[in-house]
C-alpha cells in the first residue's frame, strides 16, 4: 500500500509559534478532522539546526527576513520529538521538512515517516542527497521551478527512494486564482506517469474550489498550513484554521466521489433501461419463416422497443448472424439474437490491446502485423498468453508485446535468437534463468540465446522485444502440451486490428 496517495497533509502554520502546547492543538485538531472524514491524515513539521543554519554574524537581526521567525520558533530535539509522539499516537502520519543534512539526521532519529522537500530546497543538492541517503519516502514541492528542474529532480529520486511524489505548487502567499495553474498537473501526471502527483495549496483559506478541481485533475495527496488562532495567535493570510481545514476535507472528499475511485466508469442498470427505452426495436416488415437468414431488406426500424426485442443497433453490428428460431409475422418484434460469432473473441482480445496502446499514448504507424499467442486455446487466453505486434524483422527485429491483467506467459528458450525486453509501460515480472526480475517502465533485460524465461504481469503491460531475426520454429517450451504443438497451432497471424 502507497504510504503517499490519499493523505491529506497539514503543515503547522507560523511553525508551531515555536510552542509545543500550541503544536499539540493543531495535532489534535488534524486527528478530529482526519477521523470525521475518514480520511488517512498527516501533521508536518519543519527542522532547522539553528546553530548552524544561520551564519553566526546574522544571529539576532531583526532586520532580515525570516531570521527572527526562526530564532523565536526554535524547538529542542527533545520537544520535536514530543510533538512527533502525539502525531503518531493520534493515528496520523508524520512528516518533516529539513532545511539542512543535520535535521534530516534528525527526521531519522525521531522516525520520522515522510520526508517533505520544499521548493526552496528542491534545488539545493547536497540537501536533496542527504534526504535520498535516509531512504524514506519523499515528496517534493515544486514552487518556482522551471520543467528542467523538475525532471532532475524526478529522475535523482526516482529510483533512490522506496516512494516518490511531486506537489504542483505555487509559492505566491496567498496565491490568486488566476496564478493557481491547476492545468500543469496534466503536464506532471503525464510526464510522470510512475510517480504521484498531488497539491500543495497557499489559496486565501476559505477557498475550496481550488482543492476540488486538484483532485478532479489527479491529485493523489494535497496539503495545506494549518493553525489555531488564539488570542495571541493571529494565522496569516493562507493559513486555515480548523472548521475552514473541515470544510477543505468535505470538499475534497466530495470531488473524489464525483471523480470515482478509478478510471472505469460504471454502468448501473438504471442507466441502460433508461436509454434502451429512447431505442429503435427491429420489427417483421414481411413474413419470416424458421431458419431463414433475415436481411435488412426485411426488416424495419421502429420505437417503442419491446422486453427482449432485437435492437437496430444490435441488428446492423451483427446483422449476417441472425437466423430465425421463429416464425414471424409481418409487423411482429424481432427477439433473435446474435449466433455465435467466430471472430467475436478475437475481437475482445484485439479491442482491449489496442486500447491499452490508446492508453499508454505508442504509436504503431501503419505497417505491422498482429500475432495472437494462445498456448492453451482462446478459452484459456486471458489467463495464458500474449499479443505481438510484428514489426521489423530483418537480420535486427523489433516487436511490441502486450499482456493484458492478470496473464502469463509460459516458460520457454531461444536456440538462435538473442533478446532484450524494455518495459514501456504497466508492470512486469520475468524469471529468466530461475532469478525473478521485476521491471519499472524504462528497464532494460537481456535474454541470451538458450536462456530460459516466462513472464507475467499484474495490471498490464507492454514491452519492446529487441532481437535478432526472429525465426519460427525457434521457441522451446518446457510444458509438454504446448511443445508438441505445431507454432500455426497455438498462434493466430493478423493483418491489422
Amino acid at each position: 500500500m502507497s504510504l503517499l496517495n490519499d493523505l491529506f497533509v497539514f503543515e503547522m502554520a507560523n511553525n508551531h509559534q515555536g510552542s509545543v502546547a500550541h503544536g499539540l492543538k493543531i495535532i489534535e485538531a488534524a486527528a478530529r478532522i482526519s477521523r470525521n472524514h475518514r480520511v488517512r491524515g498527516s501533521v508536518k513539521l519543519q527542522f532547522r539546526e539553528l546553530d548552524s543554519f544561520i551564519h553566526p554574524d546574522w544571529k539576532g537581526r531583526e532586520d532580515v527576513k525570516h531570521l527572527p521567525r526562526f530564532e523565536s520558533t526554535k524547538l529542542s530535539v527533545a520537544e520535536f520529538g514530543q510533538l512527533v509522539r502525539a502525531i503518531r499516537d493520534e493515528g496520523l502520519v508524520a512528516m518533516a521538512t529539513p532545511f539542512d543534512e543535520a535535521s534530516v539526521g534528525t527526521c531519522l532519529d525521531l522516525g520520522v515517516e515522510i520526508i517533505k522537500i520544499a521548493s526552496c530546497s528542491a534545488t539545493d543538492w547536497p540537501l536533496l542527497e542527504a534526504v535520498a541517503d535516509a531512504r524514506k519516502p519523499v515528496v517534493a514541492s515544486t514552487g518556482g521551478l522551471s520543467i528542467y528542474e523538475i525532471d532532475n529532480l524526478v529522475s535523482f529520486f526516482r529510483k533512490r527512494v522506496p516512494e516518490f511524489a511531486l506537489m504542483h505548487c505555487v509559492s505566491t502567499y496567498p496565491t490568486p486564482p488566476e496564478d493557481v495553474c491547476l492545468g500543469f498537473m496534466d503536464k506532471l501526471i503525464k510526464r510522470y506517469p510512475y510517480i504521484s502527483v498531488g497539491y500543495s495549496g497557499h489559496e486565501a483559506p476559505d477557498d475550496t474550489d481550488v482543492v476540488q478541481a486538484a483532485i478532479a485533475k489527479g491529485a493523489r495527496l494535497v496539503e495545506r498550513h494549518m493553525g489555531v488562532p488564539t488570542d495571541d495567535v493571529k494565522l496569516n493570510a493562507y493559513s486555515v484554521n480548523p472548521e475552514q481545514a473541515d470544510a477543505w476535507v468535505a470538499a475534497a472528499e466530495r470531488a473524489r466521489t464525483l471523480c470515482g475511485t478509478d478510471e472505469t466508469k460504471h454502468t448501473s442498470q438504471e442507466e441502460i433501461d433508461s436509454l434502451r427505452s429512447l431505442q429503435r426495436g427491429v420489427w417483421a416488415k414481411r413474413a419470416i419463416k424458421t431458419g431463414e437468414t433475415i436481411q435488412p431488406e426485411d426488416v424495419f426500424f421502429a420505437m417503442p422497443l419491446q422486453d427482449g426485442q432485437l435492437t437496430s443497433g444490435e441488428f446492423g453490428r451483427l446483422r449476417a448472424h441472425h437466423v430465425a428460431t421463429q416464425d414471424y409475422a409481418a409487423g411482429e418484434a424481432v427477439t433473435e439474437h446474435a449466433s455465435e460469432d467466430p471472430m467475436s473473441e478475437f475481437r475482445g482480445i484485439l479491442h482491449d490491446a489496442k486500447g491499452m496502446i490508446y492508453e499508454a499514448g505508442i504509436e504503431l504507424g501503419d505497417d505491422y502485423t498482429i500475432e495472437i499467442s494462445h498456448h492453451y486455446g482462446l478459452e484459456r487466453f486471458r489467463q495464458v498468453g500474449c499479443v505481438l505486434v510484428n514489426l521489423i524483422n530483418r537480420e535486427y527485429c523489433e516487436k511490441i508485446l502486450l499482456q493484458l491483467p492478470g496473464q502469463r506467459h509460459p516458460t520457454h528458450r531461444h536456440e538462435q535468437k538473442e533478446e532484450t525486453f524494455r518495459l514501456l509501460w504497466g508492470d512486469l515480472e520475468v524469471e529468466l534463468n530461475g532469478v525473478t526480475h521485476h521491471l519499472e517502465a524504462g528497464d532494460k533485460l537481456l535474454v541470451e540465446r538458450g536462456a530460459r524465461h516466462n513472464f507475467r504481469t499484474t495490471g498490464g503491460a507492454i514491452f519492446a522485444e529487441i532481437s535478432t531475426t526472429s525465426i519460427v520454429g525457434d521457441s522451446f517450451y518446457d510444458d509438454p502440451a504446448i511443445a508438441e504443438l505445431d507454432p500455426m497451432q497455438r498462434k493466430t497471424i493478423l493483418e491489422s486490428w
